[in-house]
């Protein structure tokens, strides 16, 4: 059966599919991402868990999926396939689609062709395509999580910005001289209003973790 991976890499976990050309799922699987290790697992963890999901793959349908859709956080270079920045992850220009084609390449050393997306974009494309924003011609999509970002979704398509930043609320300062940020600025708004800021303030709030 022809198949694709998809891999949501996010600062805390990872989500993976194995779909169908219809898009219904054959597979799930979940990791850590495993941060609190450095960039460089991180980077190995994605690189293993894209692997054993194409492993995965021959195995149930004894064929390699055909393609694969990576979707992680930050600042994208989705054109030239380049994990540009990440405060949450720690990476800067990390060539992500050219690692994972070479290491998903087939017996004939040919690399699988590799689409890679801003996590929160691509949340907002598939939101405007199957969810509430199906049918309007302009919405906001926010996401939170380890850190907080929206997508703007525009006459069926997600405005990616003039430098790559469309959307990305999340290091806007809101409070100055607040909280250090892993972007090096203090305040940004998602040091205050993510899920992972919320978790920290009620845990020193409530000596509660």
């Amino acid at each position: 059966m022809k198949h694709v991976i998809a891999l949501d890499v996010g600062g805390t976990g990872m989500k993976a599919a194995l779909l169908a050309q219809d898009g219904s799922v054959l597979f799930e699987a979940r990791r850590p991402t495993g941060r609190e290790h450095g960039t460089d697992a991180v980077v190995a963890a994605i690189l293993d868990f894209a692997t054993d999901l194409a492993a995965e793959g021959r195995s149930r349908f004894g064929v390699a999926p055909l393609a694969a859709g990576v979707a992680v956080p930050g600042t994208i270079d989705e054109k030239n396939g380049i994990a540009v920045f990440s405060a949450n992850l720690g990476w800067r220009e990390l060539p992500l689609r050219k690692l994972l084609g070479e290491r998903l390449a087939g017996p004939d050393g040919g690399a699988m062709p590799v689409a890679l997306g801003h996590d929160v974009r691509s949340g907002g494309l598939a939101e405007g395509r199957l969810g509430a924003g199906r049918g309007v011609d302009r919405f906001l999509f926010i996401a939170l999580g380890t850190g907080i970002a929206g997508a703007i979704g525009i006459n069926g398509r997600i405005e990616a910005g003039a430098h790559g930043y469309g959307g990305e609320i999340g290091h806007v300062v809101v409070r100055p001289g607040g909280p250090r940020c892993g972007c090096g600025a203090r305040g940004c708004l998602e040091t205050l209003a993510s899920a992972s800021a919320v978790s920290r303030a009620w845990a020193e709030a409530s000596g509660d973790p």
